[in-house]
């Protein structure tokens, strides 16, 4: 996980395309999504992290955005639910 206020904006774009950046996601929520969903983009910087695969995400304790990833989390809330 990389929080954004701690990579430089050159390097952050290099890891993107380099696809070593595919997801983002906001720590003071503990959700993640994808790069361009509108949700994620007007988040503040200093809660905004990224992770380079859905498994490191959820290993950290995210869930999926309601936004951009519907199935992902509709399958997660439903998971939720069961294990209540």
């Amino acid at each position: 996980m990389i929080r954004h206020n701690q990579i430089s904006d050159t390097e952050l774009r290099k890891q993107i395309r380099n696809r070593i950046i595919v997801l983002g996601g906001n720590a003071k929520l503990k959700i993640y999504g994808k790069l361009g969903c509108k949700s994620g983009k007007r988040m503040k910087r200093e809660n905004r992290v990224f992770f380079s695969s859905e498994k490191e995400a959820i290993h950290r304790g995210y869930r999926p955005c309601g936004h951009c990833l519907k199935e992902d989390y509709q399958n997660w809330k439903r998971t939720k639910m069961y294990s209540e």
